[in-house]
């Protein structure tokens, strides 16, 4: 069953377009309505200046970027045990372990992480530790020792810490103890009145008194002039010589350096081995902030859940995002030729030979009967715009143009003066590097053992178009070294003139697109008259003439 509240990232190509970025805010949309899932917009790259300006203009939010989806500390399920106070004793450090059936805990103070306990520590602790001073090293509050002895302080403040002293067992008659017992130690005793009198006249820190036994009142004054505090306990002097060594806090025997710690956007492939190496199994987890979260162990990776995809506006495996191939693609919405996306299992499929993927999702939206409101209307119509080059572009089918019509009433836009707006807005370039220009809606193709790539930019002005040319000239070769790319083909087009200048870069890039399109190719550009569309003429031709 689809767990409604796992997050499903919708998602169009790396340097996405306005038609990537506008189908992927109104297929969450409409999946939202129809599921009732919590589908996500996001993005693979930048947004170009014209995606910009269309979600300025409809007062959208810019979709979250997203580099990669591989699968993170956060699709493991991680154990949301509460952190615990560096002033819990080990009994009750031992007790949560045992009651949550681990053998971590992580000590934190707020939201902070301070340290991490292992059953291990506290063992080690109890086993091998028979220093008598232990519980004064360690800082022990009162509190502890009357909660690990099940007893009562019936005199002295609970809140206090022993400071100095050793536990001593008051085993020997009163003259022996004096020569045994110093100021400031725990001595543990029975109902014996002589006894007592003689630890709190040597000024013990503390008296423990055994097996539920009565406290005389003479006792309890002598105490109180002594600054000598008086717990009871229902235990025997053997269960209380046992017990209360796990009354110190587990800040004595935590690790506090070193700590190998893991965050929620970590990839559990890179810290695999990180956990293969280390003797513990539990590790604890921190979000971006270092705040603790809580626990993963090795055996989580076994449950760790990929990140769930729908793919829109291509189909291409080095256009998807980062990781998409180790992602669980669920749907795919597309108006491109079919490429090199594969998935472990059936999903759905929708590519149809239209100008936009927005007027796809139109469709579906006039299908599950799903209202369209003035934003996704707009946004749905600037893709439509943008990928049609205005209805000019040999890829505009009918079926675009009466989508465009009816968006445009809906949206209550203008359309032919809103394209005309768009498009200035994604030629405005002035602030741009060369390098940032063509990588602005720039998509990789690969073509037998050749990898190429074509660029694009729309413009209703002549002149903007010549200053890009002359900025990005220089730059061309550069960029196809950097790219790895064996062609690089940069269309320059005139949205009035219905019309492409070509500037390219690679040792065959002249001769490909001169027989591509039967010109004679002089310098390094060339003016392709009615050609306008990288998917539908540009594309296929320089396919058709390289596998020839």
């Amino acid at each position: 069953m689809e767990n409604k509240d796992r997050p499903i990232i919708v998602m169009g190509h790396k340097n996405p377009d306005t038609d990537s970025i506008c189908a992927a805010i109104t297929y969450a949309n409409l999946k939202r309505q129809i599921t009732g899932g919590n589908y996500i917009a996001c993005r693979a790259g930048h947004l170009n200046e014209e995606t910009q300006f269309v979600l300025s203009h409809f007062g959208v939010e810019t979709p979250a970027y997203v580099k990669d989806v591989r699968t993170q500390v956060r699709d493991m399920e991680i154990r949301m045990l509460d952190g615990i106070d560096r002033n819990l004793s080990l009994k009750n450090a031992w007790s949560k372990m045992r009651d949550a059936g681990v053998v971590t805990l992580c000590v934190t103070e707020g939201a902070d992480l301070n340290g991490i306990v292992t059953t291990n520590d506290i063992v080690e602790t109890y086993m091998d530790v028979i220093d008598p001073k232990i519980l004064s090293e360690a800082k022990t509050c009162y509190r502890n020792i009357v909660e690990t002895l099940g007893g009562e302080l019936i005199e002295g403040d609970i809140d206090d810490v022993l400071e100095k002293g050793k536990v001593v067992i008051a085993a020997a008659n009163p003259d022996m103890m004096e020569n045994v017992i110093e100021e400031g130690d725990v001595v543990i005793l029975g109902n014996r009145y002589d006894m007592q009198l003689c630890a709190i006249e040597m000024n013990a820190g503390c008296i423990i008194v055994c097996e539920g036994a009565d406290v005389a009142r003479t006792i309890r004054i002598q105490a109180q002039e002594h600054g000598t505090k008086i717990i009871t306990t229902p235990h025997d002097t053997f269960i209380v010589a046992r017990l209360i060594n796990q009354s110190m806090p587990i800040e004595h025997v935590m690790k506090k350096d070193g700590l190998v710690c893991f965050h929620m956007d970590d990839y559990i492939e890179d810290i695999q081995e990180i956990m293969a190496q280390m003797r513990h199994r539990y590790f604890p987890v921190l979000d971006k902030d270092d705040h603790y979260v809580g626990m993963i162990s090795r055996r989580n990776f076994l449950g760790a859940r990929k990140k769930q995809l729908i793919l829109v506006d291509h189909n291409e495996k080095n256009q998807a995002v980062n990781g998409a191939d180790s992602a669980e693609i669920l749907e795919i919405i597309d108006h491109h030729r079919l490429r090199t996306i594969e998935t472990a299992g059936p999903v759905f499929f929708r590519n149809q030979p239209l100008g936009s993927t927005c007027t796809i999702i139109y469709l579906m939206y006039k299908e599950f009967g799903v209202e369209i409101d003035k934003t996704i209307a707009g946004l749905l119509l600037a893709a439509i715009l943008s990928d049609t080059l205005m209805f000019k572009s040999p890829t505009c089918t009918n079926i675009d143009k009466k989508a465009g019509e009816d968006l445009a009433k809906i949206a209550g836009v203008e359309y032919e003066s809103f394209a005309k707006e768009m498009f200035h807005a994604g030629s405005n370039l002035s602030d741009k590097s060369a390098k940032e220009i063509l990588h602005q809606d720039f998509k990789k193709f690969t073509v037998d053992d050749m990898t190429i790539g074509i660029g694009q930019i729309n413009s209703m002005s002549a002149e903007e178009l010549a200053e890009i040319k002359e900025k990005i000239q220089p730059e061309l070769k550069k960029v196809t070294a950097d790219d790895g790319l064996d062609m690089l083909f940069f269309m320059l087009t005139n949205i009035i003139d219905e019309s492409s200048e070509v500037v390219f870069a690679g040792n065959k890039a002249q001769h490909t697109l001169g027989s591509a399109f039967g010109v004679n190719v002089e310098g390094d550009s060339a003016v392709l008259p009615g050609v306008v569309s990288r998917k539908k003429q540009l594309l296929p031709s320089i396919v058709e003439t390289i596998q020839q």
